[in-house]
């Protein structure tokens, strides 16, 4: 069955495959991005198949025209990706105020907006999928990256209880959480900055690590594109998906290490209660 979807962040990287995947499989797709020219070669090969639109997420003004954009050209939105987004590996204390919060503003609050602009369409139409394309930084932090965790770890609480707000009138939310992928998104991540020499253990090896994987990473974003196809035709999808084998143990193994952590803090998180007696327990010799 054809649908109509709108994929933001689609001039490039995974959104671009996304729209490409989307309008060979014979949907309609309303494209956005900053730049819509770097979509004319689509257009030019699928016609009204498809809309482009040039699309800040970060203006909410800008996310209801885009959604009001694919109702007049197609009646309906049947898909939303959540896609538009970057990163930004850099000390937290080396990254200015108002880089942070454009961050956020873009990765978070621009998925926030995205989705108050078409819940209303999809509550009236009692169906949708709305995808929030976030990553393994989602469930996992590492150093260098505070802003973009800060963006990613909210957009997967957000998601998650919009899954269960929209559940009763048919439409899925789901957050898609891959490892890394080749779509590009490391070489604008990364700044060329004088790292102060305190963070080289932590933020210099990870900086060094990502500039060794770049144009390596395990995940082929054309998959992507054509698992969110199949996922699109279920009626039920869980909250969060992991994607590729370097995110699933990544995540894995740092959800044992909470897990164990959480049981070695118990009796101390448990003394906090009213009904518990007694003398606060010794702390677990491992401080996690």
């Amino acid at each position: 069955m054809a649908n109509v979807w709108l994929v933001t962040g689609s001039g490039n990287g995974l959104g671009r495959t996304i729209t490409e995947q989307a309008l060979s499989a014979g949907n309609s797709v309303v494209a956005t991005t900053r730049k819509p020219e770097q979509l004319d070669d689509l257009v030019a090969r699928y016609g009204d198949k498809i809309r482009t639109v040039r699309h800040d997420v970060t203006s909410e003004e800008e996310c209801q025209a885009a959604v009001q954009a694919a109702l007049e050209a197609f009646g309906r939105v049947d898909v939303l990706v959540n896609n538009a987004g970057y990163g930004d590996v850099r000390p937290f204390e080396q990254t200015p105020a108002e880089d942070f919060r454009k961050l956020v503003e873009t990765c978070l609050f621009g998925t926030v907006n995205m989705t108050r602009a078409v819940l209303p369409v999809m509550r009236n139409q009692r169906s949708g999928h709305i995808f929030q394309i976030s990553s393994i930084g989602g469930r996992v932090a590492f150093a260098g990256n505070a802003s973009y965790h800060a963006a990613k770890w909210g957009v997967g609480g957000f998601a998650e209880a919009i899954a269960q707000e929209a559940a009763p009138f048919g439409v899925v939310a789901t957050t898609i959480e891959p490892g890394g992928m080749r779509t590009g998104f490391g070489t604008t991540a990364t700044k060329d900055i004088e790292l102060l020499p305190d963070y080289e253990p932590s933020v210099g090896q990870v900086m060094a690590m990502l500039g060794q994987s770049f144009g390596h990473e395990a995940g082929d974003p054309e998959k992507v594109a054509k698992l969110l196809l199949v996922l699109a035709e279920q009626t039920a999808l869980p909250p969060h998906i992991v994607l590729g084998r370097v995110g699933l143990e990544t995540v894995k193994a740092v959800e044992g290490v909470r897990a164990a952590t959480r049981d070695a803090w118990q009796a101390v998180g448990d003394w906090i209660d009213f009904d518990v007696t007694g003398e606060l327990p010794p702390l677990p010799n491992r401080q996690a």
